[in-house]
């Protein structure tokens, strides 16, 4: 089934989270990669062309998501959950969100700070806005190297308590965002 159920989440919710979820971890790894690649090394100038790719990627996949979310109503939780369990997950998720997004946006502060149109894989052009503050491309960084790390620990954060409920509590909550 494409749509969530009042008890299952439907395909396309999985989709957009587990392909988010690949992107995203990638995005961190190819970032912490990338920025140690020396002047000479041919992915110099290669790993930061795809990480923005791969942002504007994950940027667009968040809002269809955003938006199937609006559109779609989620599960409900399970009664097993615990009230403050249910106010944790909803926090963590929102948080998650203005994460990926505020990424998203330091990164495009980054990437155009000179002027310069990030091309998507060489098939589309975002094209900058310039140069909003002084220093635009260093403050940007340190943010978006800050939220960064903030996104991994919430995400870790995230699969820790999805861990918990399978194997403390023996919940479905893993099982329903992995199959019916």
């Amino acid at each position: 089934m494409l749509k969530n159920t009042q008890e299952h989440w439907g395909l396309v919710s999985k989709a957009f989270h587990w392909l988010t979820a690949l992107i995203i971890i990638s995005l961190f790894g190819l970032g912490l990669w990338m920025v140690e690649l020396s002047y000479y090394d041919p992915w110099y100038r290669k790993a930061p062309d795809l990480h923005k790719s791969l942002g504007i990627i994950v940027i667009s996949l968040m809002l269809l998501r955003l938006i199937w979310r609006v559109i779609n109503p989620t599960p409900k939780s399970l009664a097993t959950h615990q009230t403050w369990e249910r106010y944790l997950a909803h926090t963590v998720h929102i948080i998650l969100y203005l994460l990926v997004f505020s990424i998203g946006i330091t990164g495009y502060l980054i990437s155009t700070a000179d002027g310069r149109a990030i091309e998507v894989f060489n098939i589309i052009s975002i094209p900058s806005l310039g140069m909003f503050i002084e220093r635009q491309e260093d403050i940007a960084g340190w943010v978006h190297w800050v939220l960064a790390w903030t996104l991994i620990t919430f995400v870790g954060l995230h699969l820790i308590g999805a861990l918990k409920h399978h194997f403390i509590d023996k919940d479905a909550t893993l099982v329903r965002m992995l199959h019916k």
